[in-house]
């Protein structure tokens, strides 16, 4: 396949995994490789709705360096390690998806799924946490390949599926949230999760890497006017009522319900399961910071 048409393919995918919810804002990315040493990657920071073609990065994994007028994602080591380790990948996929990423935290050992699916995931296994975009977390992605699993969940991040081309690489993404989703223990679904965990009355700690670039810490407790609470906050959590989120501008807000719903059912599963897992305050503040003074000012491009 022609590397114009491989373009098409990754532009067209990133569009697919934010219709479907499978990612937020800029979070996530996809590759395609064009030849042994050599793949195409989504730009760092840039949005999925303004992203081309021509925008795209060339990565070179021997040399480590890229061609393009826009960096390449962050995670290009995570990808280069599923090419690396697979020659017959040609598609790789990082996704944000809901409930995939509730199991990012918890671990596999709950999830409901047959021999057949496994099989059709490529093998499934959980990498050890790393901060995003750091050789920790390559090396524990790289561990995961090297078993032969072809689908990784990223603790406490998200999870990277690696396909022969973009259509296998999607089904697995997409067989992947099925089963968790099908596999989830947090609430019964007659309201949404961000509405059942306020019901508890307790502030929401950061699970997730992307609740802890774009939020924080927390998502605070706010009983008395939380609408005035948004001036100090990014997100409160109003007891039996949800969560209120409050953005830059629209698709900041719209990236924050999307976060916030997340982070709720990352919770109330852990909670379910008796698992009390937060991020250390130092990455928490690591990765805002880093979010703050830098990608948040990249999504227009």
């Amino acid at each position: 396949m022609g590397e114009t048409e491989l373009r098409k393919q990754i532009v067209e995918t990133g569009l697919l995994l934010l219709e479907e919810g499978l990612v937020a804002r800029t979070w996530g990315n996809v590759s395609a490789r064009t030849d042994e040493t050599h793949f195409l990657i989504t730009p760092s920071g840039l949005s999925y709705t303004r992203t081309r073609p021509e925008d795209l990065a060339l990565y070179d994994m021997k040399n480590e360096t890229y061609e393009g007028s826009y960096k390449p994602s962050s995670e290009k080591g995570v990808h280069a390690c599923a090419y690396a380790n697979f020659p017959e990948v040609s598609f790789v996929i990082h996704t944000h998806q809901n409930y995939a990423s509730a199991f990012s935290v918890s671990g596999i050992a709950e999830l409901m799924m047959t021999d057949e699916e496994k099989e059709k995931l490529g093998g499934i296994a959980v990498a050890s946490y790393g901060l995003p975009g750091t050789g920790t977390l390559k090396k524990a992605v790289n561990s995961c390949f090297a078993g032969g699993a072809h689908t990784v969940l990223m603790s406490c991040h998200g999870a990277v599926v690696a396909g022969r081309d973009k259509d296998e690489a999607m089904e697995r993404v997409q067989l992947l949230e099925e089963i968790c989703k099908r596999s989830y223990n947090g609430h019964d679904g007659s309201e949404t999760a961000a509405v059942a965990y306020s019901r508890l009355d307790i502030p929401l700690k950061a699970q997730l890497d992307d609740m802890a670039q774009m939020i924080g810490k927390e998502i605070p407790v706010v009983k008395d006017n939380p609408e005035a609470a948004l001036s100090k906050y990014p997100a409160v959590l109003v007891p039996g009522k949800g969560i209120l989120v409050k953005g830059r501008d629209d698709d900041d807000t719209k990236a924050l319900e999307l976060l916030a719903e997340k982070a709720a059912i990352t919770a109330l599963h852990c909670r379910s399961l008796g698992i009390k897992t937060k991020l250390p305050w130092l990455d928490v503040a690591i990765m805002n910071y880093v979010y703050r003074k830098k990608y948040s000012k990249k999504k227009e491009g």
